[in-house]
């Protein structure tokens, strides 16, 4: 029997109602969240207060050596202090135990040829980063130099989950699209965090991070901090 082909203008109505269902879905996600309960919110921060204080006590004495050898390393400062992107556009200070060399922003220009997100890509990373100290590439193996942001996690700057802040600079250069990952608070640990950390590139962070967001649950957080623990210690995609 010999096939009925759709006339262009029945495929092109056909494309435009797909495209129209597949929007009306994302806004209906986008809706639900927005418009869920209370307790759920309360329930988000109520881990988030709690997992801050419990790891800031539990995790103390390793932070306190850590600042030790950073100290120790070159005299500089233990923690570094960048302005990061939050919630809608709120800028917030971020602190990192320090793991490079104190002019380290300063050379990343000369270092943009080694990006392997590619040159001129919104997102920078280059395997054995000469700017990192001898301590730095162990925290930063082990994410270790995140543990301060478990302050802002405290503050509601950010939560235990969430897509990671990314820099001012870098959020100058968004799309559209790509700001909606700034719909939620910053995370200390997201989805391709667990997947593969800052080796996926950065439109494949975008839909992950906005995949999350439509989605997002007390399930999947718990989920996403109980993979997160393995990760890090496989330490794939680690700078």
């Amino acid at each position: 029997m010999k096939e009925t082909k759709l006339s262009p203008i029945l495929e092109h109505d056909e494309k435009h109602v797909s495209d129209e269902i597949a929007e009306q879905t994302v806004l209906f996600r986008r809706k639900l969240w927005s418009s869920q309960p209370f307790w759920r919110r309360l329930i988000k921060r109520s881990i988030d207060l709690v997992g801050s204080i419990v790891l800031l006590i539990a995790l103390s004495p390793l932070m306190l050596v850590i600042a030790l050898l950073i100290k120790t390393t070159d005299g500089g400062p233990v923690i570094f202090w960048q302005d990061r992107v939050g919630k809608w556009g709120h800028v917030f200070r971020f602190p990192k135990f320090r793991s490079m060399i104190e002019n380290a922003e300063s050379l990343q220009e000369s270092l943009e040829k080694f990006n392997e997100h590619g040159e001129g890509s919104i997102t920078f990373k280059i395997k054995n980063d000469p700017r990192l100290t001898w301590i730095g590439r162990i925290i930063r193996r082990g994410s270790i130099d995140e543990l301060p942001q478990l302050w802002n996690v405290l503050k509601g700057e950010m939560s235990l989950v969430g897509p990671r802040p990314p820099l001012p600079r870098e959020v100058a250069q968004y799309s559209l699209n790509d700001r909606r990952r700034l719909d939620v608070l910053p995370g200390l640990t997201c989805i391709w965090q667990v997947q593969g950390r800052s080796s996926i590139p950065f439109a494949e962070q975008v839909e992950l991070d906005v995949d999350y967001i439509e989605s997002q649950s007390t399930t999947e957080d718990v989920k996403l901090l109980a993979k997160t623990l393995p990760a890090v210690i496989k330490g794939k995609g680690a700078s």
